[in-house]
């Protein structure tokens, strides 16, 4: 019977009747998608089920699809995929232990990781909205989850696409030979030429980083005006991330086929040429030596979640914006496990990557320690201040290995013990030069670009290094974009590229805050305070409203419905329990670190040509804890208007999809309880709109669920005779 019947039957029928759902959404004329809000007005102001339409999602409701699976693999793993996978990952390994960090790692990422990645793949893919749509929908008074979401991107995409920027212009300045940074600039005096002081002060790289580069001022007061190049840098970047994501997933998702291979293909190539380095294993060998009585330090575990957390890119929304592009049955449980396993590997093969080079790089360190202290000793035997007899006869200084070195410098210390001090001689010892750990810029600018100056054919492996990390900081970026602009398109009838183009406008102009000579400093505030807690306590509520709020049987009982499986009970326990459990535990401890970490950044002062720490001015403290109360605000401003009813909860409207689907789902399912009930059209109850009886273990079966409450349940909406107020279910 075709499903229009039923109305046209009751528009000529005489007898008073109850008109279903299906006839009101039936008869409503559609309504635009992009001004639909995803909330059902329910009573007693509970959360709506999320629904499932049955219809294409990329044909019927006008939203956009990926082309393929490996295209959003490839999105999601490029997202996920940044630059903390190169440049922090490997720092916390070397600082936590070695071998000893990834255990630690590990559980966390089986505990806390995978579990939220795939909770956030599901609501994604489930309600097809960016982050505000997706929280709103299932709970509008926590709302402001997108919202505060929102933000974060939007601070963390300001200072990110400066580093872009910054890899963009060293990436420019590789096409020369030798490397600008191999060699510090010779200063003319006169007739007399010298080394410019501030770079025999460091090192060539170090120079060419804080003075070539960034032109740095000595505090964070002094802004010392815009840096020109860095600030052509920074609009370099911005076009191209807006001209990747300018056309939505259609254009960002081809990007991607490049932008998240082609790092593997480079992590790759330096890792067979850093394993014919010199000193490579030594690196390898000293970063997975396990220190075990570190590993079960609270610190280490700290870092280890906090590092899993932001790996995934959870909180972000983009994980959100970019599933909700997903058709419906897709298959997000093996995309969270899949993405995140990826992530792990990569982040492993960069620590092999980053430490076979920094082992190369300790090595030539340390020769040139050797060489500088032999020359020393050489001195003072033939001023007399060291006697012949203290230098074992088989050492040749011509030839002098670091054996030979270490011997002699363990003689002269015992033999001149009270005037040692004054010799300046130093151990050189390997240990010590793998010990300094270096993480995010000092890492990528300045102790890899010295490794990569004593390699062979050194133009070359800069060019490929510093073009690998513009295209991880693009994946991540596109990722941002899309946390960004996904939502507000979801909200607001605003074409595509007309939103990408005002939104890179503004950012680069509020980027040009870190183009600043003083702008790194900024840098460090930006990522030390804007993201960190705002982010742990957003993902905090996110669990929250799904596992206690919406109900975890219920959320269990949709996954069911989308993904034609019933996912595993441990899911069950690790959202409930484990989960936020765990993410209580990580934000007391960020927050007791904050309270007893005095709030500073590392000053490069020129005239040491050293960093040196520095409180920030009140100023600076005001803003610092500015950025952490605008991103967190949206979560008690939308829920203290949406409890004393002063803002809308969107629950009046739904997208002509989901019309669409209720009507079909209404109309069909009415026919079916007909006719299990074996009554005529006339005699059947008339269906009201109410809350979805949700499944759980051991409930009773369809056919008793319908004799008993008369109900009509869909993939997300439920009727029932006698409509109750929702209650959350656990």
């Amino acid at each position: 019977m075709p499903k229009s019947s039923k109305v046209t039957q009751r528009e000529h029928s005489n007898e008073h009747v109850t008109e279903s759902v299906a006839d009101l959404l039936a008869l409503e004329a559609p309504m635009d998608y992009k001004s639909s809000q995803m909330s059902m007005n329910m009573a007693g102001g509970g959360p709506p089920p999320i629904g499932k339409p049955d219809i294409s999602p990329d044909l019927e409701d006008g939203r956009p699809a990926w082309n393929s699976k490996l295209q959003y693999i490839l999105a999601q793993v490029g997202f996920s995929v940044g630059l903390g996978n190169v440049w922090r990952f490997p720092y916390l390994c070397q600082k936590n232990g070695g071998g000893a960090y990834l255990v630690p790692y590990f559980i966390l990422l089986i505990l806390i990781g995978i579990p939220l990645f795939f909770l956030e793949l599901a609501v994604g893919q489930r309600i097809r909205r960016g982050s505000i749509g997706v929280w709103n929908y299932v709970c509008p008074r926590l709302g402001g989850i997108g919202v505060s979401s929102l933000m974060v991107c939007g601070f963390v995409g300001l200072y990110y696409n400066v580093i872009i920027g910054w890899s963009i212009f060293y990436f420019f300045q590789s096409f020369q030979y030798p490397l600008p940074w191999s060699e510090c600039p010779i200063r003319r005096n006169g007739s007399q030429a010298i080394v410019e002081p501030e770079c025999e002060k460091s090192s060539a790289t170090t120079y060419f980083w804080y003075r070539e580069t960034l032109n740095i001022t000595s505090t964070i007061a002094d802004s010392g005006g815009l840096n020109w190049r860095m600030t052509l840098s920074l609009l370099a970047a911005w076009i191209i991330v807006c001209l990747a994501v300018i056309k939505g997933i259609q254009s960002s998702g081809k990007v991607m086929y490049f932008s998240s291979l082609f790092p593997y293909v480079v992590l790759f190539c330096f890792l067979v040429r850093g394993m014919f380095l010199k000193g490579a294993v030594d690196g390898i060998a000293h970063m997975f030596t396990p220190k075990l009585e570190i590993m079960l330090e609270p610190q280490v575990w700290r870092e280890a979640a906090t590092q899993v957390f932001f790996a995934l890119g959870l909180g972000f929304g983009g994980v959100i914006a970019f599933s909700s592009y997903n058709k419906r049955d897709n298959n997000c449980h093996f995309d969270a496990v899949l993405v995140s396993v990826i992530n792990f590997v990569t982040s492993i093969l960069a620590t092999l990557v980053v430490f076979a080079v920094l082992g190369f790089k300790a090595n030539v360190m340390n020769e040139k320690c050797v060489v500088e202290n032999a020359e020393k000793i050489l001195g003072y035997l033939n001023s007399n201040v060291l006697s012949q007899d203290l230098i074992p006869p088989h050492v040749n200084f011509s030839h002098l290995t670091t054996s030979d070195y270490a011997e002699m410098y363990g003689i002269i210390k015992i033999v001149k013990e009270d005037s040692f001090a004054q010799l300046g001689l130093q151990p050189c010892l390997l240990e010590d030069e793998l010990n300094k750990a270096v993480q995010g810029t000092g890492l990528a600018f300045i102790a890899f670009t010295e490794a990569m100056t004593h390699f062979p054919a050194s133009p070359f492996w800069s060019v490929m290094f510093f073009f690998m990390l513009i295209n991880l900081g693009l994946g991540s970026m596109i990722g941002t974009m899309t946390g960004i602009t996904t939502p507000i398109l979801d909200t607001f009838k605003i074409r595509k590229e007309i939103l990408t183009v005002g939104c890179c406008i503004v950012a680069f102009f509020c980027g040009l805050l870190f183009v600043q000579r003083s702008g790194n400093y900024f840098v460090t505030m930006f990522d030390d305070y804007s993201a960190g807690l705002p982010l742990t306590l957003v993902v905090i509520l996110e669990n929250i409203s799904v596992a206690w709020i919406y109900g975890t049987k219920r959320f269990m009982q949709d996954l069911e419905d989308m993904l034609g499986f019933r996912p595993y009970s441990v899911y069950f326990y690790l959202w409930k329990y484990v989960s936020p459990v765990c993410l209580l535990v990580l934000i007391s401890a960020s927050v007791v670190e904050m309270a007893i970490s005095p709030p500073g950044y590392n000053a490069w002062v020129q005239d040491l040509a050293t960093e040196r720490f520095q409180s920030y001015p009140t100023w600076a403290l005001v803003m610092c804890f500015a950025l952490i109360i605008v991103a967190m605000l949206p979560l008690p401003l939308v829920f203290i208007a949406r409890h004393f009813n002063w803002l809308p909860d969107g629950s009046n409207k739904l997208s002509v999809s989901y019309r669409k689907s209720l009507a079909k789902e209404a109309s069909t399912l009415e026919d079916e309880t007909r006719f299990i009930l074996g009554k005529n059209p006339s005699e059947a109850p008339s269906p009201m709109p109410s809350h979805r009886a949700y499944l759980g273990p051991g409930s009773t079966s369809p056919v008793e669920l319908i004799t008993n409450s008369t109900s009509i349940s869909g993939y997300g909406s439920g009727y029932q005779t006698n409509p109750a107020p929702p209650k959350s279910e656990s």
